[in-house]
């Protein structure tokens, strides 16, 4: 289990690694680090945003802040990367399936 900022919130890494393997191809998910509301998120397709969508009390809170992405990669399935964000078409910081 992966532990959020927040009190009594976490979620399973296996989601993740799951989400990942069903997506289009991709063995990455850009992280889309953004203080905004849900609604107004530019990355739709991000880590950010996946988050969010499991924890809608937290919906405009930034969730994949770089304490969760650490904890990711501890985990040792997981690297640290810069891949095309799939919104934006530009390089972004991302999550990649080890």
């Amino acid at each position: 289990m992966i532990k959020l900022s927040y009190p009594n919130m976490a979620f399973d890494e296996q989601e993740l690694i799951d989400t990942i393997e069903a997506s289009n191809s991709k063995n990455y998910m850009v992280q889309g680090q953004r203080v905004v509301t849900l609604g107004n998120h530019p990355k739709k397709n991000s880590f950010d945003v996946w988050l969010r969508k499991r924890f809608p009390k937290k919906q405009d809170t930034k969730l994949a802040d770089n304490y969760v992405i650490d904890a990711l990669l501890k985990t040792g399935k997981f690297t640290a990367t810069n891949d095309i964000c799939p919104d934006s078409g530009r390089l972004c910081k991302s999550i990649r399936l080890a």
